[in-house]
């Protein structure tokens, strides 16, 4: 068994992944040269726009993707070793779940994956739907499920084998407020059991609620890192706070505050920025910087064609109104009979027209929704002109003999 000390649980020194292609030319640096470490029984947020190297950085750590220099460790090993798997959790970014399996069946499949006893996967089983919320869903199809009932049995998956160390990539995705605070609450609550947990998240105030130390990437590099009351630290200002004063009162020093209400100053210390201001102000500072990303880039105006979209509405209104969907219908009902009988009636008409002196067929009418409809007569002086022609023949004839 991996043991817990002083050491980190991850530690990155150096570390470089570049994605190339067939001819090994660089595609893509995704992460650049980062050092960081990860501290046991801390919560280690992972933070950056898309693209900026976070899900490369979790694939390098969980051994699904080899570094290209550098150095990393897990647990003091290398990602690769699989002594180190059952030690850890992880929840991707998108839950891939079988379908056809309910909650009960996928946690007792991860479950004997991780070499866990019957009595044991049974007990954990109806632990997590109940820490979770599934208790009632529990021999219900995955496949059935909205995207926060399936990230909550991923969580519960993530889980199963009780880890030392959690990954979790964006744990309250497609949750409602209280599956996000159920989900922030475990996070604080497994910090207490000295669990160590890695969190990537865009939901910056997720992040700050829970993180103890953080970094922040763009373009593969790392832009900030340090605890949350250090990058949210506000040096630009500084409040005294006191107890509350006068009106009057507050308008003086320092000095005059200790003279007029004989109070000390209770607390100086810097006021805190959101943390969702401090991310943009470094995406935006290192775009001002040039500096290259793999992900999105700054947005700009809506397409052109979604704009002409927008300037259409009066003929999308029309197209989907009432009166042209009956078209169809109409159609349907004219040509109920299968084309080829229709032509064959006309094959047997003509033949009539030919050898027989009948009346002149005419195609039946029907009645389409209310209305009297004919179709139109067939013509015959084409083919009482083909009758006419072998007695002009003959008569011509008689006249050479």
């Amino acid at each position: 068994m991996v043991k817990q000390s002083s050491n980190p649980i991850v530690e990155a020194v150096g570390l470089t992944k570049v994605f190339r292609d067939f001819w090994m030319r660089t595609k893509a640096l995704a992460v650049d040269h980062i050092d960081f470490e990860i501290q046991p029984g801390e919560i280690f947020g992972l933070l950056g726009p898309n693209g900026s190297g976070k899900s490369t950085t979790i694939k390098m750590i969980l051994g699904l993707l080899h570094k290209t220099s550098g150095q990393l460790t897990v647990f003091g090993r290398t990602p690769s070793d699989v002594t180190v798997k059952k030690h850890i959790g992880f929840l991707p970014e998108e839950s891939y779940l079988y379908r056809y399996l309910n909650p009960q069946e996928t946690l007792d499949y991860y479950g004997r994956l991780f070499g866990l006893d019957r009595a044991t996967r049974k007990t954990r089983i109806e632990e997590l739907l109940e820490m979770v919320g599934l208790t009632h869903v529990a021999h219900r199809p995955i496949g059935e499920f909205s995207k926060g009932m399936a990230r909550r049995i991923g969580i519960a998956q993530a889980l199963i084998n009780d880890p030392e160390f959690l990954i979790l990539d964006e744990p309250t995705s497609g949750l409602d407020p209280i599956g996000t605070k159920q989900v922030k609450d475990l996070l604080l609550n497994l910090r207490s059991r000295k669990k160590t947990i890695l969190l990537s998240s865009h939901l910056l105030s997720d992040v700050q609620d829970v993180c103890d130390r953080m970094v922040m990437l763009y373009g593969g590099t790392i832009r900030a890192e340090g605890t949350v009351d250090e990058l949210l630290e506000d040096t630009g200002r500084t409040i005294i706070q006191v107890p509350r004063l006068k009106p009057e009162t507050i308008e003086r020093v320092e000095a005059v505050i200790r003279e007029t209400e004989g109070l000390a100053i209770e607390k100086v210390s810097q006021p805190r920025q959101r943390l969702e201001d401090l991310f943009l102000d470094i995406v935006e500072k290192a775009r001002r910087e040039h500096i290259e990303t793999a992900g999105v880039t700054e947005t700009g105006q809506t397409a052109d064609f979604l704009r002409a979209q927008e300037e259409g509405e009066g003929l999308i209104s029309s197209l989907t109104s009432d009166t042209p969907q009956e078209a169809p219908a109409r159609a349907h009902e004219v040509n109920e009979e299968p084309a080829v009988a229709a032509q064959e009636k006309t094959v047997k008409a003509v033949v009539e027209g030919l050898t027989a002196a009948a009346p002149e067929p005419q195609v039946r009418s029907r009645e389409v929704q209310g209305e009297q409809e004919k179709r139109p007569e067939v013509d015959h002086s084409m083919i009482d002109d083909l009758i006419d022609r072998p007695a002009a023949s003959d008569e011509s004839d008689e006249s050479r003999e």
